[in-house]
Order: structure tokens, then C-alpha cells, then sequence
């Protein structure tokens, strides 16, 4: 019997793209490859000023790697962040994220190297090759460090532990150095930007999310209001409160602007389990973390009991034995071969009850 791959469909179809993307690009540049020229794929890879006849572009250039550095991180991090949200959300809210935040980095970063070229004039803005996983890479992160925000990760023994809204920063701490090397463009800082942004705001404002079982919720609720996906917790403790008052103000100008809406008492109320006014500043990440493990714990307890309560009634039902005809019982006519019948070979069906006829002759003989 062969293997069984247990990959949900979307992650399975972004890998196998990835994977042909990559290949087909990389062959192309092999095959035009020249000393004095870098060679682009202008169809395949979001170009600015080469790529406005292929708008399939800004989509399809988020799933090609130009080097098997990265296109072996890109696949680690497609298969194991990809099941993990894709079996969380289901595969429609995982594709829809993936289309949010592929689609609106590359066209942001599209926008800036043209306005970067529209200023100094210098076409190597237009030249850049937009492509990469890097969008994706940081959506994930954002995604888990609203899923799992109390979650700590532990580095080298002990010696550095991290929170996982911390990771989003860092990563974008290390794509800015990596950018400077022939590894990743220098359009890799943009994509970490404008992926963090696109992949916040979607989760925090738009995402639809499953009603609560602890409290009446509408289907329509959309976003997370908890505190701990604020865009503040992603930077360390003593930046907080400047990013925070910073956020604040783009935020109450978006709501202006009507392209944000602020969230109601009723929201808030959901998103911190009921208890927002109780909350205490230091242990409202842990309430938190405990409130999603309880709602999950409930649904699966719930499953449990559906499932245990159908596969008992089935086997009651196959189980029950046919309606004979009454008569003597064993006990008012004794056989004897069939009671050593029964001694010396136990039923299998009731496991390891066994019948014993010196036991049963004695107890008539007392009646």
C-alpha cells in the first residue's frame, strides 16, 4: 500500500506551483544566461517596467524563487505553516489569505519602485525583480501570533526565549540584511513591510471568524479586537506605547476616511471572552491564550460526545441478538456436556467472564 501524503489541497497546489515555477524560471535564465547581461522573466516575474502586458504577474511572482536557498526555505515554510492555518481556518478563509497577501504587497511594492523612479529617474527601480515568498513568510507569522500569542519559543538550550509576536520584526530585521546580498533584491524589504501590513489589517478588520460558543455572536463577525493582536505587541516592551499612540492616530484617520470601522462594545467584548473591563494589563496575553484553549477543548469534547453517542447506538443495534422462543432456562435443566463445554472453552464475546457448574450446583442445592 503507498504512502499516504496528508497535505491539505491548497498547501499542495502553492507547492507543486512553487516548485514548477521556480524550475521553469530558472531553466529560462539558464538557458539566455550571458556574462554581461542579468536575464529577467518578464512573464513570470513582476517586473516594473517590463511586466505591465503580464498583470498575471503580481500574482504569480510570489510563488517563484530564483535560488534553491531559498526556494528550500520557501517550501519549509509552505508545507508546515500552510497545513497548520489550512487545517485551522479551512481552505477557503487559507486561500483567500493567500490571495491578500500576495496580490496586495506586490502591487504596493510595484507602486513605490515607480514612484522611486518617477523621483530620481534612475530605471534600475523598474528593473528590480519583484518575486519571492517573502510576503507569505511573514503573513504566517502574523497569522500565528494571532492563533498562539502566549505561545514562548525557546532557542539554544534555553539561553533565548521568544514570544511569537516577536518573530514578524525580527524576520523583517533579517530580510533587511539579507537584502544586501546577491540572495534576495532589494525590493525583499518592501514585500516584508507590506506583507506584515496587508496581512494585519486583513486578519484584524476583515477576516470572518467562527461564531463563539460561549456567547451569542452574529455569523458575520469579522476581525480580532483582542488586545493581544493590537499592532503594538509585535514590538518590544518599551516601544510599545509610542507605537501604539502612533497606530491610534493612522487608525482614527482610516475610520475618518471610511476605509476602516471601529470595532463596537459588542466586538470587544467577544474578542476578550466577555471579561474586557476585569482584564488586567500583565495577564491579559494569558487569559487570552486560556480562553482559545477552553473554546477549542469544548469543541473537540463536543465532537468526542457526537462521535461515541452514534458508534454506540450502531453497534447496539448490530449487536442486539434475534427474539427465540421461550423456554426452560440452563438452571432448571442442566446439561452436563455443555457445561464443560463452557468451562473448558470461555466465550470470546464476553471477554473474560467465564461459567462455573460447581458454583451453580451448589447454589441449587442451598435453594
Amino acid at each position: 500500500m503507498p504512502p499516504r501524503i496528508n497535505i491539505p489541497p491548497v498547501t499542495r497546489i502553492i507547492l507543486v506551483v512553487l516548485l514548477l515555477q521556480s524550475v521553469l524560471s530558472a531553466a529560462v535564465r539558464y538557458r539566455q544566461w550571458s556574462a554581461h547581461s542579468e536575464i529577467v522573466v518578464e512573464w513570470l516575474t513582476l517586473i516594473p517596467q517590463l511586466s505591465v502586458f503580464y498583470p498575471w504577474t503580481f500574482l504569480t511572482a510570489t510563488l517563484v524563487e530564483n535560488n534553491i536557498f531559498t526556494l528550500a526555505i520557501a517550501g519549509l515554510t509552505l508545507y508546515h505553516g500552510g497545513k497548520y492555518l489550512e487545517r485551522a481556518w479551512s481552505s477557503r478563509e487559507f486561500a483567500k489569505f493567500l490571495l491578500v497577501a500576495s496580490l496586495i504587497p506586490n502591487t504596493l511594492t510595484f507602486l513605490v519602485l515607480v514612484t522611486l523612479f518617477t523621483i530620481t529617474r534612475n530605471e534600475a527601480w523598474t528593473l528590480t525583480t519583484v518575486a519571492g515568498t517573502i510576503p507569505l513568510q511573514i503573513s504566517f507569522l502574523v497569522a500565528f501570533s494571532q492563533l498562539v500569542p502566549a505561545h514562548t519559543v525557546t532557542l539554544f538550550r534555553g539561553l533565548v526565549s521568544l514570544r511569537v509576536p516577536r518573530f514578524p520584526l525580527l524576520y523583517i530585521c533579517l530580510v533587511t540584511v539579507l537584502s544586501l546580498t546577491p540572495l534576495l533584491t532589494s525590493a525583499s524589504l518592501l514585500l516584508a513591510i507590506f506583507g506584515l501590513l496587508a496581512s494585519w489589517t486583513y486578519l484584524r478588520f476583515y477576516k470572518t471568524v467562527f461564531p463563539d460558543l460561549d456567547s451569542s455572536q452574529p455569523a458575520s463577525l469579522r476581525g480580532d479586537a483582542s488586545e493581544t493582536f493590537a499592532f503594538a505587541e509585535f514590538f518590544p516592551g518599551p516601544l510599545k506605547p509610542i507605537v501604539a499612540v502612533i497606530t491610534e492616530q493612522i487608525f482614527n484617520l482610516l475610520v475618518a476616511m471610511r476605509i476602516c470601522t471601529p470595532f463596537s462594545q459588542a466586538d470587544i467584548s467577544a474578542a476578550s471572552g466577555g471579561n474586557f473591563t476585569q482584564r488586567a494589563p500583565h495577564g491579559g496575553v494569558r487569559a487570552e491564550a486560556e480562553r482559545r484553549r477552553a473554546l477549542a477543548l469544548k469543541v473537540l469534547d463536543q465532537r468526542l460526545h457526537a462521535a461515541t453517542a452514534g458508534s454506540s447506538s450502531g453497534s447496539r443495534n448490530q449487536s442486539q441478538p434475534p427474539i427465540e422462543p421461550s423456554g426452560p432456562t440452563v438452571q432448571t435443566q442442566p446439561q452436563p456436556n455443555a457445561q464443560a463445554a463452557m468451562t473448558s472453552q470461555p466465550t470470546t464475546v464476553l471477554g473474560e467472564t467465564s461459567y462455573n457448574p460447581d458454583q451453580d450446583h451448589n447454589e441449587r442445592g442451598d435453594s
